[in-house]
């Protein structure tokens, strides 16, 4: 029960900021719904690594979290590949569909 001397102050009532919620994702499903990698357990062992960038932060844990914005730096194939993520994938769909959930920022490839 409040006093009549809080009731008076004027103070306004604090609220909490409302709740936002962001899609996100595990790194190593990323890699894999994305078809950047052909099974889920290459995902983990190029996540663990130690060669991985999550915007520009090494990391070494397949479990770290992804959201759209993030940008994804790493080895693959004899080069480095850049990539921003723009959606999060619900499933490891076709390859346009995969393609439409990242933007590839990489150097072009030397000839």
């Amino acid at each position: 029960m409040l006093s009549a001397r809080s009731r008076d102050c004027g103070c306004e009532e604090r609220r909490l900021p409302a709740f936002r919620w962001e899609p996100r994702l595990r790194l190593d499903k990323f890699l894999f719904f994305t078809r950047l990698v052909k099974t889920r357990s290459l995902a983990q062992r190029l996540a663990e690594g130690g060669h991985l960038r999550i915007d520009s932060r090494p990391t070494d844990r397949a479990h770290a979290e992804v959201r759209p914005g993030m940008v994804l730096s790493f080895p693959l194939n004899d080069r480095v590949r850049v990539l921003r993520i723009e959606a999060i994938p619900a499933r490891r769909g076709p390859a346009p569909e995969a393609q439409a959930c990242y933007t590839d920022l990489s150097p072009p490839a030397a000839g």
